[in-house]
């Protein structure tokens, strides 16, 4: 009797387990920080952070072309140029309370007008993190940005750099100094 509770027990455990480790909440607040954002930039309001989910991309139930911030229909993308700023996007979802879940890397490229985003790979700091909320098996390459994260980011990396960085002082002369 005790070995059928047993075994019972221990089929009805693995029976949860799967569940408990395929949570997938709803992204609640995504956050970006980089060069000249103090303090980073937050996004919460939920009209805007549902259409931005982790847990989307190639080879998921949802297979969308368009979902996390990057356009996996356009595949690959070549290594932006080193010189442009680049940001960490951070996703936050409820599993049931709020939880850092997955990390990115953004930079926009103005004299294309076109984003990238970088999913870490193994020797990145954040890899280990993202992998254990979703593997996308193309982790360590750079992809194109989705048009509506560039419509969202970039306007408000703007206006968070221009409220913080310095305004030029005239010289001296220009003030009859």
């Amino acid at each position: 009797m005790r070995t059928t509770r047993t075994i019972w027990f221990s089929f009805r455990l693995l029976a949860c387990v799967p569940t408990l480790l395929l949570a997938k909440g709803e992204t609640v607040r995504i956050t970006i920080q980089g060069p000249g954002l103090v303090p980073p930039i937050e996004v919460s309001d939920p009209s805007t952070v549902k259409n931005f989910r982790v847990w989307t991309g190639p080879g998921k139930s949802s297979n969308e072309s368009q979902g996390l911030i990057i356009d996996w229909s356009r595949g690959f993308s070549e290594r932006p140029p080193r010189n442009l700023r680049v940001y960490t996007v951070s996703f936050y979802a409820n599993l049931p309370k709020e939880k850092l879940v997955y990390v990115v890397l953004y930079t926009y490229d103005g004299s294309t007008s076109e984003g990238f985003v970088y999913l870490p790979g193994k020797g990145d700091p954040s890899y280990w993190l993202n992998v254990s909320s979703i593997l996308h098996g193309l982790e360590g390459h750079w992809f194109h940005a989705w048009s509506a994260w560039d419509s969202v980011a970039r306007p408000l990396i703007k206006a968070a750099r221009q409220k913080h960085e310095p305004t030029s002082i005239p010289a001296a002369g220009a003030l009859g100094l």
